[in-house]
């Protein structure tokens, strides 16, 4: 059985290469990389003290869901996700594993995050508020917040490390790092599959407003990696209730975001504790997208 909650993994086999905001990731052997969905939660770029319990579990089998929708778009990094088909090293560790975790190939990443925009909210609306464009792309006169987009948007932006803002840079900008022929391409992959993921999460009851995704290469090879249309990488918002004109309410951390809003929270670590309150009631959203999606049960 695994554990309910896993806010840090401790692989003492395995070089341990980076922890991020929610991601534990491993080298195994030169060629592969162990990926654990931890339940650690960040709001404003910050890590919060206490986890959101099967949060991980749930961010990654999403990931799976849709990887396996796209398969036929893009080629992804997955090798196995089940602890059984790990190396032998590894199955000690089954209960902080199980369910949330996948063994990749390592692949070369692109140095741009692939941001696609199907409703104008957030950054963009305040952006085309302020000019009219988003990224550099002109948008119709009055338009509402919230409203959609007649096409999505491809909004590239830089990476940033932990604790930094990734920085949108304009599409000029993508294709000088990227090259045509290879913007091109991750530019039409990014479109495509936001395109059928949007139309088939609208089907379930959910909206995908925004997302990025990450790709890298194998070889000559363009695959997708790291998370794929979750509730941490885009913007949920229910279908029911819908209006454009204001903001929406939404299927993630927004809990957590309105309490430290209103408990005037800097920004800035130290994070305060998140009440058991907050922590289940985000802990349903999560859970909500997951079933909606999926029309399955979290696996252990």
């Amino acid at each position: 059985m695994s554990k309910a909650h896993v806010i840090e993994t401790d692989i003492k086999e395995l070089k341990l290469l980076s922890r991020g905001k929610v991601r534990d990731i491993y080298e195994v052997e030169d060629d592969k990389l162990l990926l654990v969905t931890t339940d650690r939660i960040s709001a404003y770029d910050v890590i919060m003290p206490n986890p959101i319990e099967d949060k991980g579990k749930i961010l990654n089998q999403i990931t799976l869901f849709w990887m396996d929708m796209f398969k036929d778009i893009v080629p992804n990094h997955l090798i196995a996700s089940n602890v059984d088909d790990y190396p032998e090293v590894l199955h000690k560790y089954r209960d902080q594993l199980e369910g949330r975790s996948v063994l990749v190939k390592k692949a070369k990443p692109l140095p741009i995050e692939c941001i696609v925009r199907g409703y104008i909210t957030g950054s963009g609306w305040k952006d085309y508020l302020a000019t009219g464009e988003v990224c550099g792309h002109k948008l119709p006169e009055g338009l509402k917040e919230s409203e959609i987009l007649e096409q999505p948007l491809f909004t590239p932006s830089t990476k940033a490390d932990l604790g930094e803002h990734d920085e949108n840079i304009s599409v000029e900008k993508a294709m000088e790092m990227l090259g045509p022929d290879l913007f091109k391409k991750v530019q039409d992959v990014t479109l495509s599959i936001y395109r059928r993921g949007r139309d088939y999460a609208r089907e379930k009851g959910i909206i995908i407003a925004d997302t990025k995704f990450e790709f890298g290469l194998l070889g000559e090879e363009l695959i997708i990696i790291d998370e794929v249309l979750t509730p941490d990488s885009s913007r949920f918002w229910p279908v029911e209730g819908y209006e454009a004109g204001k903001s929406q309410p939404s299927f993630d951390k927004q809990f957590l975001r309105d309490w430290l809003t209103e408990i005037k929270f800097n920004k800035q670590p130290p994070a305060p504790e998140v009440p058991e309150e907050i922590a289940t009631k985000t802990r349903e959203k999560y859970m909500e997208a997951f079933k909606l999606l999926t029309e399955s049960e979290l696996d252990a």
